[in-house]
């Protein structure tokens, strides 16, 4: 017995010291998290203010600054604020402590008295003691470009933290000593009843037993556990706008620099040979490819591809390798060579007249044909061969493009069953029983599924596809996580909203936005006086290329006075020419541009301009820069990024962008001028209203979208996808580790 009381008088003892260690710490660990959530609150909160305060300093609306400061301090812990200008100038809210001027402050922000850097200036947080009590003290640098002009200075009050710090150690102490007593009885107990068949039962089950299945809980919720603290962990030590150095980061810190693999049917850079013998480097018009080519030149990496350019084969090595881009060489461009029928029966066959229509609500009939399929299978099969020749471990980070390679995940799956496979697809997803007009639908669902995480653009995008596998698949629907689960291996499904790269890598070479207008409109021989509208697309059906026209016929038999004042001008790309549908579309938007020519044609104004053939981006890019405005009346899109590439040239924060409902991107450019291409009606009044909006309203909604596209670009789409595929892979393999565990394996 005398054991005993010593053993419980020992364990008070250790309780009570450690009742004290752990109040300092837990004191110290608070302070130090509350004054990083202060920094933080208070950098987005300056963040999110700094364009107004650029543009109040710029015009000294002192007044207008003082009452956005006023705004901030509603925070109930942040009492006061004061904005210090670039001369020298002050403006506070009247509760401002005069004990902390900027002058003070000013020496700490700045390094050496330097000015014109970007990194002399810097955030500089402080705890200080007034005669009103404590104070947190945060001054947040403001930068125009890479200049700094100014700082803002928020006061936080720190009462509230004392008082929590006092409250949270007295809880301690109790806790602590209610533990101990509780401690010193349990263990009695446990010594003389329960313990030794306990750790019994646990080395049974370590040692070999069978896996005892109330476990499950347990390991459910560790996993659960880590998930969380990896969250947690990456969107604090990750900070600032989604930029090609981040993007880099994650890739380096998740996957320990692995190099990405992407796979995609269009090259990025297409050889060409002109009719002088000379070989040209062409830019396609894709989607696809103005999203992706930012990423893997950033990561770095293999792109594999068909090449399809005439000079293609010449310009690569022994392999079919050649690097990109030319002059600034980042990243590797794999070729894989198809055979005449293969590209007949695998491209134009089963993927653009079967795959394309049946997933677009475009009212074209999809065209399915066994050889086509079978093309499509050998297809798919030889990229694969491709990829693991590109590869340089078992686990690599391959990332799959669209409806061209539906069978490439599962196939890469039984080849590498380590790898990190991640598929978008870039186009809509149809409900479940249209998508059972395909005779090959289970094949295309299977090898979808080989995919660790498969993206779409939108949510009502994945309830579909989670809706089609519940029809056709015997698969496990795990709605919680929003996964499909075959042979206890998941593939998680998560929108991904595909966007573009900020800022444009166009617009550091191109001219200024009057500039590219003057040239434009010498171009088109338009007189300066006049509105521009323009369209960006291929030749394809589901663009709603003949409703644009005809609502732009609609604008002027509604409205007279802007014949003669108003031209559009479609830059339209031939696509798909070897199918019947696409080539009856050419000759249809030809023939309706034709007759509103003949309608409303006066002298050398014509009201439409057809410009049919290939446009490289820097050529689009100076026709966004110089449009009024921008039509995008697509019947149905997964997302268009030619709206968000106008809103990304617009740096003078002018135009107008009328934006189809039927796009992804009208879920996220909601600032634009949202209509149903059907409605000619409704699309003619919006064009007319985008060419009678004022100035200023332009801006504001201008502004907005840019902003939107600041955050949300295309750096951001991928580390998401890539963030997610290595919590899902960490995971798994934990899983892994903690079966093997509790198995005895």
């Amino acid at each position: 017995m005398s054991h005993l009381l010593r053993f419980c008088l020992l364990l008070i003892i250790g309780l009570a010291l450690l009742t004290w260690t752990a109040s300092l710490l837990v004191g110290h660990t608070m302070r130090t998290w509350f004054h990083r959530d202060l920094g933080m609150r208070a950098r987005l909160a300056v963040n999110s203010a700094k364009p107004a305060l650029l543009f109040y300093w710029q015009n000294g609306d002192r007044e207008a600054i003082r009452h956005l400061l006023s705004g901030i301090t509603r925070d109930e812990r942040i009492v006061a604020a004061a904005a210090c200008g670039p001369d020298e100038s002050v403006v506070a809210t009247p509760e401002y402590p005069a004990a902390f001027s900027c002058a003070s402050i000013r020496k700490h922000v700045m390094s050496d008295g330097a000015v014109s850097t970007e990194s002399a200036w810097q955030e500089w947080t402080s705890v200080e003691q007034a005669p009103h009590g404590k104070f947190f003290l945060s001054a947040v640098p403001i930068h125009r470009d890479t200049t700094p002009v100014g700082f803002v200075v928020l006061v936080h009050d720190l009462t509230y933290v004392d008082s929590r710090e006092a409250r949270t150690q007295k809880f301690l102490i109790i806790a602590f000593g209610i533990l101990a007593l509780g401690g010193a009885l349990v263990s009695v107990l446990a010594a003389r009843f329960s313990w030794r068949g306990w750790t019994e039962e646990v080395r049974r089950v370590l040692k070999g037993g069978r896996y005892r299945p109330d476990f499950q809980p347990i390991l459910r919720d560790v996993l659960d556990l880590v998930d969380r603290l990896v969250m947690e962990r990456d969107s604090e030590s990750q900070s600032g706008a989604w930029s090609p150095q981040r993007l880099k980061h994650v890739l380096e810190r998740h996957y320990h620099g692995e190099s990405l693999v992407v796979v995609g049917n269009r090259e990025p850079y297409i050889h060409d040979r002109s009719k002088d013998g000379s070989i040209n480097v062409l830019h396609p018009a894709s989607g696809l490819v103005t999203a992706l080519e930012p990423v893997i030149r950033a990561c770095s990496g293999v792109w594999v591809a068909h090449g399809g350019g005439s000079a293609d084969r010449e310009t690569v090595d022994a392999h079919g390798r050649i690097r990109v881009p030319p002059g600034q060489e980042s990243y590797v461009l794999r070729r894989v060579w198809l055979e005449r029928e293969q590209e007949q029966g695998y491209y134009y066959g089963f993927s653009n007249e079967g795959l394309w229509p049946l997933c677009h609500l475009a009212h074209t009939r999809p065209i399915f044909r066994t050889d086509d399929f079978r093309h499509y299978q050998s297809v798919n099969a030889k990229f694969v061969e491709a990829i693991l020749e590109e590869v340089q471990c078992d686990n690599p980070v391959i990332l799959v493009q669209d409806y061209h390679f539906a069978l490439v995940p599962r196939l890469l799956r039984a080849r590498l069953p380590r790898s990190t496979i991640i598929t978008f697809w870039h186009i809509p997803w149809p409900n479940a029983e249209r998508f059972g007009i395909c005779p090959w639908h289970d094949e295309l669902l299977d090898g979808m599924l080989g995919s660790s995480i498969l993206g779409f653009h939108t949510q009502a995008h994945c309830n579909d596809f989670i809706e089609t596998v519940d029809r056709y698949l015997e698969a496990r629907i795990d709605r919680e996580r929003f996964a499909v689960v075959q042979q206890k291996t998941a593939t998680l499904i998560r929108p991904y909203p595909i966007s573009i790269e900020w800022p444009s890598q166009w617009a550091s070479t191109a001219a200024s936005c009057e500039d590219c207008r003057s040239s434009v409109f010498s171009e088109l021989g338009l007189d300066p006086g006049m509105k521009l509208g323009v369209g960006v697309d291929r030749l394809d059906y589901i663009k709603g290329i003949e409703e644009r026209l005809l609502a732009v016929e609609r604008l002027l038999e509604r409205s007279p006075a802007w014949r003669g004042r108003f031209t559009f001008v479609q830059l339209a790309a031939p696509s798909r020419t070897l199918i019947d549908s696409y080539r009856e579309l050419n000759d249809s938007v030809e023939a309706v541009a034709a007759r509103i020519n003949e309608r409303f044609s006066q002298g050398t104004y014509r009201p439409i301009i057809l410009l049919r053939s290939h446009h490289e981006p820097p050529r689009v890019f100076r026709f966004y820069r110089a449009a009024d405005l921008c039509y995008v009346s697509s019947l149905h899109d997964g997302m268009n990024l030619v709206a968000k590439e106008f809103v990304a040239a617009r740096e003078d924060e002018a135009g107008v962008l009328v934006l189809s409902q039927f796009t992804g991107a009208a879920r996220e450019l909601t600032e634009a001028l949202i209509v149903n291409p059907y409605d000619i009606e409704q699309a003619s009044a919006a064009l007319e209203k985008a060419l009678e909006m004022p100035a200023d309203e332009q801006r504001a909604r201008m502004r907005a979208m840019r902003g939107y596209l600041a955050e949300f670009n295309v750096y951001r789409w991928a580390g998401r996808m890539l963030i997610d595929a290595s919590r899902l892979r960490r995971k798994e393999s934990l899983g892994r580790r903690l079966g093997d565990m509790l198995t005895g394996d």
